[in-house]
């Protein structure tokens, strides 16, 4: 146990950075689309999930949930995201007993080919580009005791427009922690600790005259555009969940609730709810954004089933749909293999 509480307190001091951030600093963040939510079974109880995280979805929303897992699992997931955005996402993990669980995940978000413009050619000069984002990460977690456990997932991220990239490096970190009173489970994490991204490549590239005023001069000197450094989206979440029902036919309840504290945007509440049938059929719901202002987020709903292809072999399919006001609604499908 004492072991525990001096992890829970270096987690704790990780996390303290967050608290002393401004939070009219929204729009100020690099490689937003971290803070989309990768795993399905998590968004359809809106997004609280932090406490309930046993299963590969973990790697995004807590990667010492990594450690729970038995048996080798993968996942693919699509998300329809706004503005006709398309993310997909996958990742396998593997239990290596005593060594702990290890996995692999990456990230894509991209758009269609969009048309070239210039003040001098509105119509288009004939070029196309596209618009892309990506981290590719690697998972450790492991179970310190049968009740407590962490996990760590670093990150290479990657995002470009046209001819210019920013990279950049970060790490997930996240304690998960059975209580003894009524299955209560309590969850942590900090998201995207890591490096500030810049904007660089030949789209910086210019040329310039030093001296407009002077003539005689070369008005084409070779120049680059410096751009700023942004922060990653730090996140810091913790929650609480517990099962209230565990009933005939293999049958729970999950409820949870997560509070979540960013470093571009004001502090919120996720509640969700699970219902399981049979370990067959599961039906969830949440809320997202809550006491959050100008939220666009809300309710969130989904389900999934489990299908028992051999002995050793399951088939999961999840849907979640969530409400994003006035951008009409977001649709996630996954599938899932454990083997």
């Amino acid at each position: 146990m004492k072991r525990i509480m001096i992890i829970l307190c270096i987690v704790f001091i990780f996390a303290l950075p967050l608290f002393s951030q401004n939070v009219t600093k929204s729009g100020t963040t690099a490689a937003t689309f971290l803070l989309i939510d990768y795993g399905v079974r998590g968004s359809g109880m809106g997004s609280a999930y932090v406490s309930v995280a046993d299963d590969i979805n973990a790697m995004y929303w807590n990667p010492a949930g990594v450690a729970r897992i038995r048996e080798n699992q993968a996942l693919f997931t699509n998300i329809q995201w706004i503005a006709d955005i398309t993310f997909n996402y996958a990742a396998a993990a593997v239990p290596a007993g005593q060594l702990g669980t290890f996995g692999i995940n990456a990230a894509f978000m991209s758009t269609d080919e969009m048309t070239v413009t210039t003040i001098q050619e509105p119509d288009g000069t004939g070029e196309t580009f596209q618009v892309g984002s990506y981290a590719l990460g690697l998972t450790y977690a492991k179970e310190l005791t049968n009740r407590f456990s962490i996990g760590f997932n670093v990150k290479y991220i990657q995002e470009q427009i046209y001819h210019s990239t920013a990279r950049g490096m970060a790490i997930d970190v996240g304690t998960l922690f059975d209580t003894q009173f009524q299955d209560l489970k309590i969850g942590m994490s900090i998201s995207n600790y890591g490096t500030k991204m810049r904007m660089l490549g030949r789209d910086m590239l210019i040329q310039s005259d030093i001296d407009p005023l002077k003539h005689g001069n070369n008005e084409n000197i070779n120049a680059n555009l410096q751009t700023d450094a942004y922060d990653l989206p730090l996140l810091f979440r913790v929650g609480l969940s517990v099962d209230v029902l565990k009933g005939p036919c293999n049958s729970h309840l999950i409820l949870s609730a997560d509070a979540l504290h960013p470093n571009d945007n004001m502090e919120s509440m996720n509640i969700g709810a699970e219902y399981t049938f049979a370990n067959f059929l599961a039906a969830r719901c949440g809320y997202k954004g809550l006491f959050k202002k100008n939220s666009e987020e809300g309710l969130c709903l989904g389900g999934s089933i489990n299908l028992k292809v051999t002995e050793n072999v399951s088939l999961h399919l999840d849907y979640a749909w969530g409400d994003f006001g006035i951008l009409k609604d977001v649709q996630k499908y996954a599938i899932g293999l454990t083997f």
